[in-house]
């Protein structure tokens, strides 16, 4: 099986991409996870991305697309994936049929995950992420026991607000998303494969939406 989880920063897709991996024994691939190794380890696509990332712009397709086909490669044509913030436009889209095509595999289902405005820049202004150990936490919804320290044992990092959760980067990132991604709506629904999913509800109904979609 072979998914693409779709909308915007701070819908939830991760949380749900988590549940889906397990239960459905997909390989997740983040493009943001992805994005956030190269510039950590400093390769050459994690310079280009950096200033994009750090302003909260989206990263230029090539250098997107890249990542991408470098790990289809990798994984070879029978695995099982699901695609978290990829693609975010037509022609991404477009170039992930034919990366698919050319090791003889297709999308199945592309779940689109609806959400307000309102309530995106609230969850992610909202997150902090451990230097440590990468944990997320969020201010209001999954506070840490400690303020500004990490839960996980052995770990107490410190907490810290990343670049593009800042309410400035937020902002940006949306109005980027609606610019390029709302297209991709259409473009799947015409191809049959979109399920829409209403994000604004707590993480389990949410799931439970999700898994009727899938048939699972």
């Amino acid at each position: 099986m072979k998914l693409v989880l779709l909308g915007p920063p701070g819908a939830g897709k991760g949380t749900q991409a988590a549940r889906l991996i397990k239960d459905a024994e997909l390989m997740h691939l983040s493009t943001g996870d992805m994005l956030r190794q190269a510039v950590k380890d400093g390769t050459e696509t994690g310079i280009k991305a950096k200033s994009y990332m750090d302003s909260g712009a989206l990263v230029p397709d090539g250098v997107v697309i890249g990542i991408i086909e470098d790990r289809l490669k990798t994984d070879g044509p029978t695995a099982s994936h699901l695609f978290d913030g990829f693609p975010r436009t037509v022609p991404q889209a477009e170039a992930l049929e034919e990366m698919l095509a050319r090791i003889g595999s297709n999308l199945d289902k592309v779940v689109y995950f609806d959400v307000p405005e309102d309530v995106v820049v609230e969850r992610l202004s909202g997150r902090r992420t451990c230097r440590q150990c990468g944990a997320n936490y969020h201010v209001k919804f999954v506070p840490p026991k400690v303020e500004g320290k990490c839960d996980n044992s052995g770990c107490d990092g410190e907490l810290y607000q990343r670049e593009d959760d800042r309410p400035e980067s937020v902002i940006n990132r949306l109005e980027a998303y609606i610019a390029q991604t709302s297209s991709l709506i259409d473009f799947y629904e015409k191809k049959g494969i979109l399920c829409k999913i209403e994000a604004a509800k707590e993480p389990e109904a949410i799931y439970e939406d999700v898994k009727a979609a899938l048939g699972m």
